[in-house]
């Protein structure tokens, strides 16, 4: 894994997929014909039967779960307009219908990879040379379907990395108060799918400025009476209401620890997956907030999202929009250049581009800059996370794909004031895949979602194999160094 030009250095951390990280979430085994028949069974069920089922339930399931009989609450309320109003009034019965519409999935049985690292919000209480960090990290379960999941930890000077111990439970994230929309963004949206019915912008005239979902939806049912063709206007209200919903807010318990907290595909356009969240700690006039930009998966198309939090407790995830907006790996800039937005992209999947946009979610303007040059990159290049500023110029991890699909890492380097300008480019890889890390679920790739510059290291976190994850560092003037001599 060392370059033949710089001094790379593996650290001794290895995080890798555990199955016993499991989550209870919902399970719906069937339509509502097979629900009804569910609840029938258990409700004949008698009351002693039903009482003794749930102690066993909850005595083989409870130190695997936080407050699982509040999850069974949660999970009856989705069945209980089944019930038809005939509602059971004991709360053990309620709890015992949950558990059979629940069910354990194991987040990471598969994989745990495509790291980003960034400072994280609490730095109290630390030595002057030790930084806080969060680690975002890929986690694949049964089915490929791909979450979110975090870490912290510190780095001291020179570079001794450490992971804070991990709580057992995993958290299915709940949703929380209601995603307010942009009246005229909305509008723009729908204008980039080719949504736009005659009658969408007298939907959109009958909500305010802000609006939810289900004041889109009464917008909808307000406007059905005058509509006659009943076709049209379902394909209409169906696909507003889909872009509605794919925007979300999410909250995590205050008493949860980080690595409890799991962002789970939630909408239609990521329930396959959200892959290769790309953290980073953006400022702007003196304010900071974390973006991650990453992909959502429904099985066909791959979308860019945006999530936004503060705090990482509390959640916003954002569809991007434009005609920039597509393929995987957009990266966004720690702070504004020129007062605008600027991310690094792939848009065609094989070369690197800027684009810089006036609105975070709306990316319509793109200029190449780099193509594949070197023999290891020749299939495609790409970014390995954020750019990182220094003094000499934006840093930015890249991949390249060679002979036999092999991922490598590398790094080149972009004029602070004008990122379209390449200052240079490391001519050799910074990190290959090593004889001991090549094989797994996908072999011979290493690949970063973002590092991290603390006291002069360059911190590099990367998934191997697109199985497990290691972290890396070398000077970074070491690398600045090479790459003006590239």
């Amino acid at each position: 894994m060392i370059s033949t030009e710089l001094d790379v250095c593996r650290a001794a951390v290895q995080l890798s997929a555990d199955p016993k990280r499991v989550m209870a979430r919902s399970f719906i085994p069937g339509g509502p014909e097979r629900v009804t028949a569910i609840l029938d069974r258990v409700l004949r069920l008698p009351a002693h039967e039903s009482s003794a089922l749930l102690d066993s339930v909850l005595l083989r399931y409870g130190d695997r779960h936080k407050n699982l009989k509040e999850l069974f609450e949660r999970h009856y309320e989705v069945v209980a307009p089944h019930l038809n109003g005939n509602a059971p009034s004991s709360e053990h019965v309620r709890q015992l219908i949950g558990s059979y519409f629940t069910c354990e999935y194991s987040l990471e049985c598969v994989a745990l990879f495509n790291p980003s690292v960034v400072p994280h919000p609490d730095q109290s209480g630390l030595p002057a040379d030790t930084l806080r960090f969060v680690m975002s990290l890929r986690a694949c379960g049964e089915g490929h379907i791909s979450s979110v999941e975090f870490r912290s930890g510190t780095v001291a000077a020179p570079c001794t990395i450490e992971l804070d111990a991990i709580s057992r439970f995993a958290s299915a994230e709940r949703r929380t108060g209601a995603y307010r929309h942009d009246r005229n963004r909305f509008f723009l949206k729908l204008k980039e799918i080719e949504a736009r019915w005659p009658r969408s912008e007298e939907v959109l005239r009958d909500v305010a400025e802000q609006f939810t979902a289900d004041d889109l939806a009464d917008a909808l049912e307000r406007l059905r009476p005058k509509c006659h063709n009943w076709r049209s206007f379902d394909e209409m209200a169906n696909a507003m209401l889909w872009v509605a919903r794919s925007n979300y807010q999410l909250e995590f318990p205050p008493d949860s620890d980080l690595a409890e907290r799991v962002i789970f595909p939630l909408t239609d356009n990521e329930n396959r997956g959200i892959e290769d969240a790309r953290f980073v700690c953006f400022t702007d006039a003196g304010h900071s907030v974390y973006y991650g930009t990453c992909t959502a998966y429904n099985g066909v198309h791959a979308l860019p999202q945006l999530i936004e939090t503060t705090d990482f407790r509390r959640f916003r995830v954002a569809t991007l929009n434009g005609r920039c907006s597509r393929n995987k790996g957009m990266a966004l800039f720690p702070r504004k250049i020129a007062d605008r937005y600027a991310m690094v992209s792939r848009i065609d999947g094989e070369n690197m581009y800027i684009l810089r946009s006036d609105d975070i979610l709306f990316w319509n303007e793109a200029e190449m800059i780099q193509q594949p040059v070197q023999p290891w990159e020749s299939v495609q290049i790409g970014n390995c996370g954020s750019p990182i500023e220094t003094a000499e110029g934006w840093l930015v991890l890249t991949h390249g794909v060679g002979p036999m699909r092999e991922y490598r890492m590398g790094a080149m380097l972009l004029d602070l004031d004008d990122p379209s300008r390449v200052i240079g480019a490391l001519a050799d890889p910074l990190l290959i895949p090593s004889e001991d890390q090549r094989d797994g679920y996908v072999p011979n790739v290493v690949y970063s979602c973002g590092g991290l510059v603390h006291c002069g290291q360059l911190v590099i976190p990367y998934g191997m194999a697109d199985t497990s994850t290691g972290v890396a560092h070398v000077p970074v003037d070491d690398v600045l160094a090479q790459i003006r001599r590239a």
